[in-house]
């Protein structure tokens, strides 16, 4: 049995063996602590008995209007503690947070194109491709002229307040726009 908990900055020193995974994006202290001070209860881990992290999200309520939403910047689980549904717990909590403390008409995210696994997980969790973001990642150095040129699709889920569904798209997949025009 694990326990979800807020995320507190002493668990950076904890956090290495969920970080090290390839489709895991890693930020610098001063991000970590931005998200924590600004949007704590946007920020959770999933922890075991033993103390140890499984997994983890940080969120951020942005966004202007009928865009004011929740956005999943991280979320991620130890290769080990897979399959267990720790990412849906996570995910419904942020959603929640999202929905009932901050308003938002949905939760949002970008994913690798080619993360398959992820996409297919959030589509079973309800979120729909919005658009495709034309060299979103660009930190790899591994594409052409030393630049990582993979594409993200944008995710978004629907929550009570876009009762219109104005944040969902048939054809998402379709849309492409380039990093520039994201925020």
């Amino acid at each position: 049995m694990s326990i979800l908990r807020p995320f507190k900055a002493s668990d950076m020193f904890k956090f290495n063996n969920i970080n090290l995974d390839v489709w895991t994006e890693t930020y610098g202290i001063g991000f970590y602590l931005s998200y924590l001070s600004r949007w704590p209860d946007l920020c959770c881990v999933q922890e075991a008995p033993s103390g140890r992290m499984m997994g983890y999200v940080l969120g951020k309520a942005e966004g202007t209007g009928t865009e004011w939403h929740g956005h999943v910047t991280a979320i991620t689980v130890a290769p080990e503690y897979r399959r267990l549904a720790l990412a849906r717990k996570m995910m419904s909590l942020l959603e929640m947070v999202s929905e009932e403390i901050y308003k938002g008409f949905f939760v949002d995210l970008y994913v690798r194109c080619a993360n398959v696994v992820a996409i297919n997980m959030y589509e079973k969790m309800g979120y729909s491709v919005y658009r495709r973001v034309r060299e979103y990642y660009g930190s790899l150095g591994i594409g052409k002229g030393g630049k990582d040129e993979e594409d993200a699709f944008d995710m978004r889920k629907p929550l009570a307040r876009d009762a219109n569904r104005r944040s969902v798209r048939p054809n998402g997949r379709d849309i492409i726009v380039s990093a520039h025009d994201v925020s």
